[in-house]
């Protein structure tokens, strides 16, 4: 056998190190996200640890649902345009992750003629870097799930 090839998984085998270790131990069980902060009183609850469908993933209600296509008759601000791919399926809600704002906030994005209103999160990220946003959302705009649609974004 060729010594190059058994070399490399001899000398893994030695590595007892904590920190190299945790490139392959097991997850630690508790590093639990925290929350994700949100300004909806009755947050949609995480989905099911054996969720494996979009349905499943999309725990929001038909309430929710209907509130986020209600047209908002106040004043908003249009912060811009932003290219977004789907989040985390497992991040709850109607959201959108944006580096347009600075704060957590009301929102509303439309996309080809869709208007649906949002949580506006701050992604941290830098401008022009892109958004992301929730499963629930995506749904709701009508996007496919795999495609990077163009939001525009406004501020409620």
């Amino acid at each position: 056998m060729n010594a190059k090839l058994i070399l490399p998984l001899v000398a893994l085998t030695g590595c007892t190190t904590p920190s190299f270790q945790g490139v392959f131990a097991p997850g630690n069980t508790s590093d639990v996200a925290a929350p994700t902060p949100t300004l909806d009183e009755t947050p949609a609850p995480p989905p099911p640890a054996n969720a494996t469908t979009v349905a499943q993933f999309d725990t929001t209600t038909e309430d929710d649902r209907a509130a986020a296509v209600t047209q908002v008759t106040t004043a908003e601000t249009r912060l811009g345009v932003s290219i977004a791919s789907l989040g985390s399926p497992t991040d709850p809600g109607i959201w959108l992750k944006t580096p347009l704002i600075d704060e957590l906030s009301r929102g509303r994005v439309v996309y080809n003629g869709t208007s649906v209103n949002v949580e506006l999160r701050p992604s941290g990220g830098a401008p022009g870097s892109g958004s992301q946003i929730s499963l629930a959302a995506m749904r709701l705009i009508e996007a496919p799930l795999t495609s990077l649609p163009e939001l525009e974004v406004f501020k409620q």
